[in-house]
């Protein structure tokens, strides 16, 4: 590749990033048009676009199979009934709705991609808090904050983290035992945080309105073969790649999306193209274009650059590398959509690992699994640091963008500098508390 081309690549995608920042286009619509001048450049041919939907396979899958059987499962009447049990579990105290808010979000973000899980819960949130006369400004952007975290608690729970383990061959029974303790603690953070970041909602007081009669479930069958679907998907991340067939997660998401949608076409409910028309096509469509226009940066050699520029840095220090990946991915997914910032450092890390002759060169190839467990804190780190930077903005994840939604669609606005206000605190105290973690595993658990 040329100068000219490594120039255009840059250009376009500094063009993009800021059509998007800026709002000049839609989101889906610049990524779009960002491959499209990369191709009539020369820069990215059919080739390349396979490849990169090959490394964007994975994420994608589990992203669709997620807002699928969420989709379906809004539909039951269930989250209904949450809403009215979480009311009446807060007995006006702004301390148990806060800490319930953690016990609401946590567990469904360890499955479901958070912006759909943010999307289903967010009625629910706004709902309580309306009920109990306080602001859900404040309670949305926490919201988000704990979906972003929890989904360091398994593999599934973010795409970036699955990216990172799925290049590496790491199994889902593994990231249980070598990284979740680590999301336990990201979830801790703003636990620990949110009696200072919001005392006033901390130490509220309200009356409990009247009690009202739960909402029925009209459909319980449907209820429970939704319910049933979501708990079979469950056990296929835990077992899938034990099983003799190998069911990998993209696999699990895709058998659960297939039962959710067979579920909702046999009770008849609503017709399968409503369904399939709420899922959000455009964040899918974005993150695979952002996935082309990172496979124009490995094909002109940018990355591979940076990589001996951090074998020049670092020598063979996995460690400090390590480190430098929390803080760095930290840093860029605050302001860009991380499953394509940690596609970027994969190659780059790759590279790195490769100069610093801790792998063999074959270790560039996507089917290369055979890491040793010296480079393992490397991974775990860039898994950090993607999940953990979007809680510093606004648009740091697409969970933040839908909190903001559901604040105007309710009549209120949540401004970049007061998600600010509560985001970067909590993300700094994070990727600090990550940094700890990784070094303790670097130092006791993987050593060679």
């Amino acid at each position: 590749m040329s100068d000219l081309h490594i120039y255009v690549t840059l250009g376009v995608f500094a063009t993009v990033i800021l059509a998007i920042a800026f709002d000049v286009v839609d989101m889906a619509l610049a990524a779009m048009l960002g491959v499209s001048c990369l191709v009539v450049f020369g820069i990215l041919n059919e080739a390349d676009i396979v490849s990169a939907m090959r490394v964007a396979g994975g994420p994608l899958l589990l992203l669709f199979g997620g807002m699928v059987v969420a989709r379906v499962l809004s539909t039951t009447g269930v989250f209904e009934r949450v809403g009215n049990v979480y009311l009446r579990a807060t007995k006006g105290s702004g301390k148990r709705f806060l800490l319930l808010l953690f016990l609401l979000v946590a567990p469904l973000c360890a499955l479901l991609p958070n912006a759909t899980t943010v999307v289903l819960l967010a009625p629910i949130i706004i709902r309580v808090a309306k009920a109990l006369d306080i602001d859900f400004v404040p309670a949305m952007v926490l919201a988000a904050i704990i979906s972003n975290s929890a989904g360091l608690l398994t593999l599934v729970g973010d795409p970036a983290t699955f990216l990172v383990g799925s290049s590496i061959g790491m199994s889902f029974g593994e990231y249980l035992r070598k990284v979740s303790l680590g999301g336990v603690a990201a979830v801790l953070v703003p636990l620990a945080l949110v009696p200072v970041l919001m005392p006033d909602l901390w130490r509220m007081r309200r009356p409990l309105p009247p009690a009202e009669a739960a909402p029925p479930i009209k459909h319980p069958w449907f209820a429970a073969a939704s319910l049933a679907v979501l708990a079979a998907m469950v056990v296929l991340f835990v077992v899938g790649e034990e099983l003799p067939t190998r069911i990998v997660p993209p696999a699990v998401a895709v058998i659960g999306a297939s039962l959710a949608l067979l579920v909702a076409f046999t009770a008849k409910l609503e017709p399968l193209d409503n369904i399939l028309g709420d899922i959000d096509w455009k964040t899918l469509v974005f993150l695979a274009g952002i996935f082309c226009l990172v496979e124009a940066f490995a094909k002109t050699g940018l990355l591979q650059i940076m990589a001996l520029q951090l074998h020049a840095w670092f020598g063979s220090q996995l460690m400090q590398v390590a480190m430098m990946m929390i803080l760095g991915i930290g840093l860029l997914s605050s302001l860009l959509a991380n499953v394509p910032v940690v596609a970027g450092s994969l190659v780059m890390i790759k590279g790195y690992l490769v100069a610093a002759a801790v792998v063999p060169e074959m270790a560039l190839a996507p089917e290369f699994t055979a890491w040793p467990a010296q480079t393992l804190p490397v991974f775990i780190a860039m898994m950090f640091g993607a999940t953990l930077g979007g809680n510093a903005t606004l648009i740091g994840a697409s969970a933040n963008v839908v909190a903001a939604g559901a604040c105007a669609a309710n009549g209120r606005r949540l401004t970049f500098a007061r998600f600010l206000r509560y985001g970067l605190p909590i993300m700094a105290c994070q990727l600090a508390v990550s940094a700890g973690y990784v070094y303790l595993l670097g130092r006791f658990a993987f050593k060679a």
